[in-house]
């Protein structure tokens, strides 16, 4: 089955059944998460794997009691870097080295340029942009579970600093960041199951410009920029 077919398929179940996902299917979910591209290849964030029953309960109360929590096979919580740091760069950098079988002081310019554009952006942009990536990673997991016919469900609706305090985070250098359900749907309890799926129109969804239709812009140059750092 084409992906295509494999997101129509899938909805934001609402209501699952408590069956459990096969662990190979769990752990292919993981894997196309884990393989999902990052920021400088930096991957700031990780993934949390909850089916304790009793956990998955105190969870669902700081999550507007949505039932998928406790419902589902396994929660899945992406948590993101708080901030970046030279200790964390160099050891993902250091780490790409050690595999490539490359000196640690190959990756060194392109390290420095990557601090110095972030550490004047301040702590808050550097937690805004580690959670971001965790969202790409995120996605190819939902698309990963699609394909393998594992529902899930995508969840913001929880308050992170309570979670945070749950599951130790707190001082961690990491922040939950979004949450995602799996397991199966459970048909005759589900409201949207046999709902159609609605997206925006194409025509409205995609545009195609040419610089004749971009506004008039003068740009200013930039000291650095990411195109011309070293790769």
């Amino acid at each position: 089955m084409s992906l295509l077919e494999d997101l129509h398929w899938r909805y934001a179940t609402k209501k699952m059944n408590g069956k459990k996902v096969p662990q190979d299917k769990l752990d292919y979910i993981l894997e196309a998460a884990r393989l999902a591209p990052s920021s400088s290849g930096l991957q700031p964030y990780k993934i949390i794997v909850i089916s304790d029953k009793a956990l998955l309960e105190k969870i669902k109360g700081i999550s507007w009691n949505q039932s998928q929590i406790t419902d589902c096979s396994h929660l899945l919580v992406f948590a993101a870097w708080d901030h970046y740091s030279n200790e964390r760069v160099s050891e993902v950098f250091n780490y790409t080295m050690d595999e490539r079988g490359l000196p640690h002081e190959t990756m060194d310019d392109y390290k420095a340029n990557i601090l110095s554009l972030y550490e004047p952006l301040g702590k808050v942009w550097q937690a805004e942009h580690a959670s971001k990536q965790s969202y790409i990673a995120f996605a190819l997991a939902i698309a990963a579970a699609a394909e393998q016919k594992v529902d899930a469900t995508p969840v913001e609706g929880f308050v992170p600093e309570q979670l945070d305090k749950l599951l130790k985070l707190e001082g961690s250098g990491y922040k939950s960041t979004l949450l995602l359900p799996i397991g199966y749907r459970e048909d005759e309890n589900d409201w949207l199951v046999n709902m159609k799926k609605v997206r925006t129109p194409k025509e409205d969804f995609i545009s195609e410009m040419t610089i004749d239709d971009a506004a008039e812009y003068n740009e200013e140059p930039m000291d650095k920029s990411i195109g011309d750092l070293k790769k």
